[in-house]
Order: C-alpha cells, then structure tokens, then sequence
C-alpha cells in the first residue's frame, strides 16, 4: 500500500480530496508542501483543480517559475497558466519496494555465483571434464560474450514489455540454466554444462541492466543512489558466495572421479533449488510498478504520451551525448578489468601460491565483500552531496592504485598481503559500478534508464573479454605482473576520460524544480500489469528556459 512521500507530497487534508493525484503549491513554497488550509479551503492565489485561479490577480513569474509551471499542467494534456500557484503531481513511496529490490537481489546473486564457480576451481573441472583451461574460461566468458548481441532486444523488450516481464525472463532462464547442468555431471558431458551456462548468460542479459531500472522507478530521489547501490549488491554478493563456496563443495580430489562427481552434484542440485524458489517467488511477488511514482522526476516519464517514445531514436540519442559516450569507455574499462580480475584471480594466486585454492576463493571473497562495502558506502554518499562526477573520478583513482600496489606485491611471499591488497582494489573497483549506473541515469535523463546501464554493460562485456584473452595469454606467456600491468595502463586511460565528462545532472535538476531538458514518452506500462494514470504531464522544451 502506497504511503504518501514525506520528501515529495503529502495527502490532501479531510474535506479537501485531490484531483488525479495533484497538490496545491503555492508560489515560493517548496515542491512538496501544500497549501489547502483546512478550515478554509485553498489559499488566495493557489490553482484550484479545475485550473481556474481563485482570488488575487494572476502575477507574471520568473522565468524558473513560468518553466515549472508549464511542466506540471492542470488536467489531462492541459497546461498550467502563469498564475502564482502551481499544481505538483502526488508522489508516494510504497512498501512493496523492499520486496521488489530484495527478490531482484536474491536471482542476481544466484546468477553472478554461476558465472564464477567453475573458473575460482578451473583446474579442478579441467581435469573432470578433460578439456584444456581455455575451455574451462570460456565458462565464464560465455557471460561477457552473450551480452553483447543481446543487450539491444533486451533492452527494447524493457523499454516496449515493462520491467515485470524482463525480471520473470531472467529469473526463469536462470532457474532453467541450473537444472540443465545438474545433467552434465559426466566426463564426457562437457558440452552439456556449456548449454546450461550459456542460458544463465542469456538470463544475465535480462538482470544486469535493472538496477538503476529498479531504483527510479520504485525509490524516492533521496534513497535512489542507495537502491541502485543495493541491487548492484546482489550481484557483488553471488560473485562472493562464487569465490566462496566452489572450492569448500568440490575439492580436488582429481584422484576419485565418483566423490568428485558427488561433490559436483551436490553444488548443481543446490543452485537449482535456490534458483527455483526465486523464481516463483519473482511470479508471485515482483510488480510492474507502485500506484504513484516516487519522484517528480518518474512522474514525468511516466506520464508522457507512449507513442511519442522511440526505442531507436533513444538509441541515436545516447550515442549522441558525449558524456555518456565518454563514461560508457571509462566503464567498459573499469569493469572490463574486474571481470579479467575476477575470472583469472585463480589462476593468478596459484602462480605464486601453489596449493592455495582455497585460499584463491577466500581472496576473491574478500576483494567482492570488500567492493559490497564500498558500493553501500558510495550509493550513501551520492544520495547525500550528488557529487556525481567528482565521487566517480576519486574512486577510478583509488582503483588504479590499488591494482598498481596489488601487482607488485603479488611475488612477496606473504599471501596475508594479497589479501590485504585485494580488498583494497576490490573496495574501490567493486564500488564504482554502481556509480557507473547512476551517473548515466543523471547525465542521459529522460532516455530510459535501462536503455543506458544496458549500454554500459555491454561495454564491459566487450572490454571484458579483450581483457580476460589478452591478461590471460600475458600471464601464460610471461607472469601474472605482465597482464596485470597491462590492465593499469588501460585504467590510467580510464582515469583521463572520465575527467573529461562534462556532469549534466539532468534528473536531479528536475526533482528539485529546475526543468531545463525535454520529457520525453518511456512506456513503463506492463501489458500484465496495468494500473490507472495519476498525472499528466506536458512536454517540456529546453527553449522555455
């Protein structure tokens, strides 16, 4: 049930019911408030719900305020005249949000543990399956690889289909991937294991780009970093649970195949088990959106004209924004290099550890937990100062030291070291995916949120792949340094163009009363989901300012 948004409206008082969700502002109030005097109805110069102004002559406004007003009309496709109050759309906050992010969490959790559990036990399930160590990535890299073509359908299908359907299609193909591979737990079946891997890539597709989704949707403007931060969590968490748990389930006893494949049986069949309950749990529970948007900034997209929305133009609209094209670079690197971190760590600690698989896992596990932090910590923070740009350049600095301190101190001896310094790199270059999704969110507002992180991660699919290949035959040619110090040039890279992005927070301007961009239509409607309009509001031109 929704509950009226401290931050952005309240209910109207007893005997004064509002019309289509509006309240009453008057002039030099603050979004949010209201003006209906109980005892004696609206106040002088206030616009009643009708639209007609009501007592007190009509006084011309600021520039600022004549913008505003023709924003937020009267009634449906109407526009509010220059008169000294204007009519703000309701905004609520509903519980059910909670419910929304933890399920979305729990399958992206599940999916990024089954991106992870073969490639932290790769020699391990080289010598199951038989197969060389490429193959055994390739596991991993199918993930980076599906994204790529997909992303584009995917993200029509949420644009065009609504957010409901999109979560049922990941959470479902998830589930389905699992059971598949609990079929594969036989030497010769390798390409059975590949097939179910693939479709859990294929559900990835459908997961990585909802968290800012999710956020903007469902979260009010001072808890939206934090949501996203929290949904990027799950997934940080599965990665996690994937360093943490393959190498205590299936040990390598190489020496007795049935034990071995036991253990193996045992992981297969506890995923799948988990996987279901969370997609029956995605049917029953996950909803296309709350009755009220959340911020004035949603209310907008909500509320324009579907048919004036364009999958392709969006499209043509990114790729004409240079900030975003700029940030899109700076976080195919940035994630790029975690994935090759991520699926050759193993690998890497062995080198110089030799024995130590268990302790590879126990690595991973602390460089993810420790980027869980980090994220928290800077979803808090960009909710708090809006420091966009300045939050996300300090973080791609901070990534880049650690990765310089992490590889040269691999070869001391000292493994306590690498934990240490794999924490530190995974707290900063774990964190700064999340502030990848909501600075894209902000500099490319009212294109669609999942149209953007969409891009994002297709980027870091691709930088993902070049990296792991490239860092992979580095470290098998040369050292586990030679790759690794090809990731840092990469990242100092990074670091240059990300200071170029010019930070344009186009959907915060708008929540706090500065229209300066255009509206345009983002169909949020779920064909299985409809719900009854609140608002309407009107396109915006930039020309008005």
């Amino acid at each position: 049930m929704a509950r009226p948004d401290d931050e952005e409206g309240a209910a109207g008082a007893p005997g004064h019911p509002l019309g289509k969700g509006y309240l009453l502002v008057p002039r030099g109030a603050p979004a949010g408030k209201e003006s209906v005097d109980p005892h004696n109805g609206p106040k002088a110069g206030c616009l009643p719900l009708n639209g007609v102004p009501r007592g007190g002559p009509q006084t011309p406004l600021a520039p600022e305020e004549d913008t505003q007003a023709r924003l937020l009309p009267t009634g449906p496709g109407e526009e509010t005249q220059a008169v000294e109050g204007t009519l703000l759309p309701r905004t609520a906050l509903s519980a059910r949000r909670f419910v929304v992010l933890l399920i979305f969490s729990l399958y992206s959790l599940v999916n990024a543990f089954q991106w992870i559990q073969y490639s932290i036990i790769s020699n391990v399930f080289e010598g199951f399956y038989g197969v060389t160590l490429l193959h055994i990535d390739w596991l991993s890299m199918v993930y980076m690889l599906a994204y790529v073509p997909l992303i584009f359908p995917a993200t029509w299908l949420l644009d065009t289909r609504g957010l409901r359907l999109t979560a049922l299609l990941g959470s479902g193909l998830n589930c389905l991937g699992s059971w598949i591979k609990c079929g594969s737990v036989q030497p010769h079946l390798f390409w059975v294991t590949m097939l179910g891997q693939c479709l859990c890539s294929v559900a990835q597709v459908f997961i990585l780009g909802l968290p800012s989704r999710i956020a903007s949707v469902w979260f009010g403007p001072k808890e939206v970093s934090t949501a996203c931060a929290t949904a990027v969590l799950g997934n940080q968490l599965g990665t996690a649970v994937g360093f943490l748990l393959p190498p205590v389930l299936v040990p390598n006893t190489q020496n007795n195949t049935n034990l071995l494949a036991c253990n193996i049986s045992i992981m297969f069949y506890g995923t799948s088990a988990v996987a279901t309950l969370l997609f029956i749990l995605t049917v029953i529970a996950f909803k296309e959106k709350p009755q009220y948007p959340p911020s004035q900034a949603q209310a907008a997209l909500q509320d324009s004209p579907p048919e004036d929305y364009s999958y392709k133009k969006s499209i043509k609209n990114l790729f004409k924004n240079i900030p975003f094209v700029l940030l899109l670079i700076t976080y195919g690197i940035m994630t790029g290099a975690f994935y090759s971190v991520s699926t050759l760590l193993s690998q890497i600690i062995l080198t110089y550890y030799e024995g130590e698989e268990v302790n590879a896992g126990r690595i991973g596990l602390t460089l993810v937990v420790a980027g869980m932090v980090g994220s928290i910590i800077c979803g808090f923070w960009l909710d708090y100062t809006k420091t966009y740009k300045q939050t996300t350049l300090i973080v791609y600095i901070l990534s880049f030291i650690g990765m310089v301190v992490f590889t040269f101190t691999l070869d001391l001896g000292y493994i306590i070291v690498v934990f240490v310094t794999g924490g530190v790199l995974g707290f900063f270059m774990t964190g700064y995916l999340p502030l990848g999704f909501e600075f894209a969110a902000e500099i490319t507002y009212p294109e669609s949120e999942g149209t953007s992180s969409g891009l994002l991660n297709a980027a870091a699919q691709i930088f993902g792949i070049l990296f792991t290949l490239a860092q992979g035959k580095l470290t098998s040619d040369y050292n586990p340094r030679a790759g690794n110090i090809f990731l840092c040039v990469w990242m100092f890279i990074g670091i240059i163009l990300t200071a170029l992005i010019k930070s344009d927070l186009r959907r915060h301007n708008i929540n706090v009363g500065i229209t300066n961009v255009d509206i345009k239509a983002v169909p949020v409607d779920s064909p299985t989901d409809q719900e009854p309009k609140d608002v309407t509001l009107s396109k915006q031109s930039e020309s008005a300012i």
